[in-house]
């Protein structure tokens, strides 16, 4: 017994700083940028407890000039423990505002969006999926999911800056591209996360970074 709540407690102190998780600690606070070939979004979240957060959001679409803003509830509904890796399950859901910006002149509307993210991760290895749904009234319904794989090229103390590999396939129904690839580069080390990328189906860049406090 001893033995393996050591090795939780390690995969606790290496990995739960291996990839954005939209819950943190209890009391603590997130702040995060996500970019990826359809839009960007700026998310701060505080975690009453460590199995659901809240927060507020702003999500720009980029391709279609569209701004989302409002509030997210995030749970963390499954979290599985192995000797030699951990896994987890979030539900989330936001509801605001969404307006058309610069060229759109769409008007405001009521509009909510809901998603699904899993990972399951050892120290060499990282599989994850997302998917989201929003609707944004007469302005916009869409959906999209997403795979990503990675892997550590070495394997780190806690503490130590930590690398990552990664590739992620997307399906987009409404881009004119709708399956898109980005292989990526993940750093973290402490309570910040930084990834960048490029898009090789769009030829864009990727910026993802978290911060935890």
């Amino acid at each position: 017994m001893l033995g393996k709540a050591l090795i939780i407690l390690g995969l606790l102190a290496v990995t739960d700083a291996a990839h954005a998780r939209p819950v943190s600690y209890a009391g603590g606070w997130t702040v995060m940028e996500e970019t990826d070939r359809g839009a960007s979004a700026a998310i701060i979240h505080y975690s009453p407890s460590a199995f659901y957060s809240v927060g507020v959001k702003a999500d720009w679409d980029r391709r279609n000039d569209l701004l989302f803003t409002g509030g997210q509830l995030t749970w963390l509904a499954k979290r599985w423990f192995g000797e030699d890796y951990q896994a987890n399950l979030y539900i989330w859901g936001a509801a605001g505002i969404a307006k058309g910006i610069d060229d759109n002149p769409g008007e405001e509307q009521l509009a909510g969006q809901i998603g699904v993210m899993a990972d399951w991760e050892t120290r060499r290895w990282f599989l994850g999926y997302r998917a989201a749904g929003r609707d944004y009234g007469s302005l916009d319904a869409s959906a999209f999911h997403a795979a990503k794989v990675g892997v550590a090229p070495y394997i780190g103390d806690t503490g130590d800056l930590h690398t990552w590999l990664m590739v992620e396939v997307d399906q987009r129904p409404e881009l004119r591209d709708t399956v898109g690839v980005t292989p990526m580069i993940r750093f973290f080390k402490g309570e910040a996360l930084l990834e960048a990328g490029w898009s090789l189906t769009d030829d864009q860049p990727l910026l993802n970074f978290q911060y935890r406090f």
